[in-house]
């Protein structure tokens, strides 16, 4: 993915949902933000850099000489992970932020913002939980398939929403009159599904912009995060 660095500065304010559905996608490691493998993130080491096994230092593994290109592959907030090649051969570990750099000028500042929100994400995901800014996939995460979708397409973009509808099974009966007793009886008639719980998300361009709910709608749910960050290096 090439695009145009795009930081939507303007924070949003988020509703979050307190729904119990389905779905979470965790790292295995919550301090350790990845990057997508499709995307090429190139820094460039512009002092000398030893690379460690682990985010925490550990086993060197090499050093990567000045004007090294490296791919960015995940972060925590105190490090970065990378590959590229050390003086000796091709090598994958853990770096100092500080010994790298990039033709992006505000890429450090980015990357902090991009991690922020991603730890902010998982957490959401964690707790099954949706907040303006968040994008589609990232609801399908948290919430599993919609009970029901409607979309948009114009000249401007996609636009839509999706409802997640919780509800229970009710049962309905009526009476009948035996015509030779007079004895009345209760017999079944019909199944409806009584609507309990909904929650309504709007979307534009794939990021959420609005949120609606039956329940948990008070001021203690509201809470800020940033639209998604694009880089391109």
């Amino acid at each position: 993915m090439r695009s145009i660095i795009a930081f939507l500065s303007v924070a949003l304010i988020t509703a979050c949902s307190q729904f119990s559905f389905a779905g979470s996608l965790l790292d295995s490691d919550p301090d350790v933000v990845f990057f997508d493998p499709n995307d090429e993130m190139i820094l460039l080491v512009v002092k000398e850099s030893t690379v460690f096994a682990t985010k925490k230092g550990g086993r060197k593994l090499g050093v990567y000489p000045v004007d090294t290109k490296l791919r960015l592959l995940g972060m925590t907030d105190k490090g970065y992970k990378v590959r590229g090649k050390a003086k000796h051969s091709l090598v994958t570990g853990w770096v100092s932020p500080r010994n790298l750099a990039s033709k992006q000028p505000k890429f450090v500042e980015e990357l902090k913002q991009h991690y922020e929100r991603a730890l902010e994400i998982r957490e959401l995901i964690a707790n099954k939980k949706v907040a303006i800014g968040m994008t589609i996939d990232e609801v399908e995460q948290s919430l599993g398939q919609p009970t029901k979708k409607e979309s948009r397409v114009t000249k401007h973009g996609r636009s839509g929403k999706w409802e997640f509808i919780k509800g229970k099974e009710q049962k309905h009966f009526t009476n009948t009159v035996d015509p030779r007793t007079g004895q009345v009886f209760r017999r079944f008639s019909h199944v409806t599904i009584e609507e309990e719980e909904k929650l309504t998300v709007e979307f534009e361009n794939n990021v959420v912009t609005a949120i609606s709910s039956l329940e948990n709608n008070s001021p203690d749910n509201i809470r800020i995060i940033v639209p998604p960050i694009i880089f391109g290096f």
